[in-house]
């Protein structure tokens, strides 16, 4: 059982939560003008697991055909036959069921839009089939993040965190471009679509650039919206600085691509949340 769990956690790379946990928390955080009630919290955090798990665990499914004959990904647990597809189904059923759950707990508008969440957690994985636009709507589904934390606190929808979970989609959309390029050669050949393919890596890197300009100001407009003070914006500029960074590594050289996507993406979503949290509870 101990293996089977660790097997799961390595098909969906649990460690990777990281990127979205943090702008669920700041959804909240801004929703409640502060640290929200523990219970809020909770279900949050479970609802967001199982929402990226069950996510993660369809991509996965989904595409074990093409991952076995991709050289880099060849080696990932189901086109090695380390876990059924019965296992991970089972899986994924739960994970789904964990977020409906959560949802349920938070407030009726919650468990409403559950089903839309649901429907853009599994058709992301077919998007690299037939649009390159597929970044998009990655980030799209990550985006929901802030969205459905506000509305898990509020039992309601409005502007700011609109404007949050476009500046994450344009964020994730940006370095799963960059992520892509590592498959540019297979994703041509295997009849993939994707932006690097579309427009080649180095037009590429440039649209990255402008969609992680987009996250910025958006971000800045969040910020003069909610009117929030120095802190948050010394987050922000941080983040300008850490996408800076991210964009020109990759764009002088292609082998730092693994570093940007893991290291300095990680940091970005943990420093927009502290930072905003601290600007509600210092000033």
């Amino acid at each position: 059982m101990v293996l089977k769990i660790k097997l799961i956690m390595k098909l969906i790379k649990f460690e990777h939560t990281i990127f979205a946990l943090p702008f669920a928390y700041l959804g909240a955080v801004m929703a409640a003008q502060g640290i929200p009630a523990i219970g809020k919290i909770v279900w949050i955090t479970l609802a967001m697991v199982g929402a990226r798990s069950a996510a993660m665990a369809w991509n996965r499914l989904t595409d074990w055909k093409v991952d076995a004959v991709n050289p880099r990904t060849e080696d990932r647990i189901l086109p090695q036959n380390l876990l059924s597809k019965a296992e991970v189904i089972l899986f994924i059923i739960g994970s789904l069921g964990l977020l409906l759950v959560a949802a349920w707990q938070l407030n009726p508008l919650a468990f409403k839009l559950s089903p839309l969440a649901v429907f853009l957690l599994i058709f992301y994985s077919y998007t690299k089939h037939f649009t390159w636009l597929c970044h998009l709507v990655l980030g799209l589904t990550l985006g929901m993040a802030p969205l459905g934390s506000w509305i898990g606190v509020t039992g309601s929808l409005s502007l700011p965190p609109v404007l949050v979970g476009a500046a994450v989609m344009f964020w994730v959309a940006g370095f799963d471009i960059i992520y892509s390029i590592q498959d540019y050669e297979f994703d041509f050949n295997y009849g993939l679509y994707s932006i690097p393919v579309r427009f080649g890596p180095q037009k590429a890197l440039r649209i990255t650039v402008i969609f992680h300009v987009l996250t910025f100001l958006l971000l800045i407009t969040v910020g003069y919206y909610l009117s929030l003070n120095w802190l948050y914006a010394v987050g922000i500029i941080i983040v300008g600085i850490l996408l800076y960074i991210e964009n020109s590594l990759v764009k002088k050289d292609f082998e730092k691509i693994k570093f940007a996507f893991f290291n300095i993406n990680s940091v970005v979503s943990i420093t927009i949340f502290i930072f905003t949290l601290m600007d509600y509870l210092l000033t």
